[in-house]
């Protein structure tokens, strides 16, 4: 069974990592990928999905009002930053609400309620993964992504980042002219990435395969650093090479 999916949120990096999560997900289908809550709206009364997953706080309409006004309701799993929200989302009959930043691991919690909701024991993943196990599955290349920088939304390219530092909740993203750093986990940043260029390589870095420059037993050099290979993630960097010089 293939469930039909629409994504309302306005902040571009959210949108993104909801996409990319959908699209892990053989038995979800991304239908329509919304910034406006209007033109979702416009979309959503004339066609119908069965989930919705929407922002609550948005320009001109809230994901709450919008949610009264659809003449046609799907399943919806609400997010936000603020949990304050969570009451009034369960009064509308939401499956779910994840609070952000998402993790992969939350997220299929909620596609599982979604599934137990409709009565359906779809389940090609696991509903929890171990938090230092790598994601097995293989990202669409993204040229680029959105991180806020302070009050500001940066767009970094891929191709120019060379290792990203994770700190608590903050991650310090290492490109070959600057530093950013952004609210947000490297675990939740690790899924937007593409498996093709970048590899954890321990519980605090991810590395991308273009900037290694050489390595030397348990570390990595780039540039006039040298960054640690853990025993967790020593397995899958082997196979990451492997890939790369097969």
């Amino acid at each position: 069974m293939t469930l039909t999916c629409v994504v309302v949120e306005d902040e571009p990096l959210a949108r993104n990592l909801l996409e990319q999560y959908i699209l892990k997900l053989p038995h979800l289908k991304l239908v329509k990928s919304f910034s406006n809550p209007l033109a979702a709206f416009d979309f959503l009364r004339t066609n119908t999905v069965d989930v919705l997953f929407s922002d609550i706080q948005m320009p001109e309409i809230t994901g709450i009002s919008l949610l009264k006004i659809l003449p046609k309701k799907p399943l919806v799993i609400l997010t936000t930053a603020y949990s304050e929200y969570a009451l009034e989302g369960y009064e509308l009959d939401v499956v779910d609400y994840l609070l952000k930043p998402i993790t992969l691991e939350r997220f299929l919690k909620a596609v599982e309620k979604v599934t137990q909701r409709l009565g359906t024991s779809v389940s090609p993943m696991p509903a929890t993964l171990p938090e230092t196990a790598p994601v097995a599955v293989e990202t669409p290349i993204l040229p680029s992504i959105f991180v806020k920088d302070g009050t500001k939304l940066v767009k970094i390219r891929l191709c120019d980042v060379l290792y990203i530092e994770g700190l608590k909740d903050y991650v310090a993203i290492y490109t070959k002219e600057k530093k950013i750093v952004t609210l947000q986990t490297l675990k939740s940043l690790e899924v937007q990435l593409s498996a093709h260029q970048f590899i954890r390589v321990h519980h605090s870095y991810i590395v991308s395969f273009d900037a290694i420059e050489a390595i030397d037993k348990e570390k990595i050099q780039i540039g006039k650093n040298w960054i640690p290979i853990s025993d967790t993630y020593r397995k899958s960097f082997k196979e990451f090479l492997d890939k790369h010089q097969s």
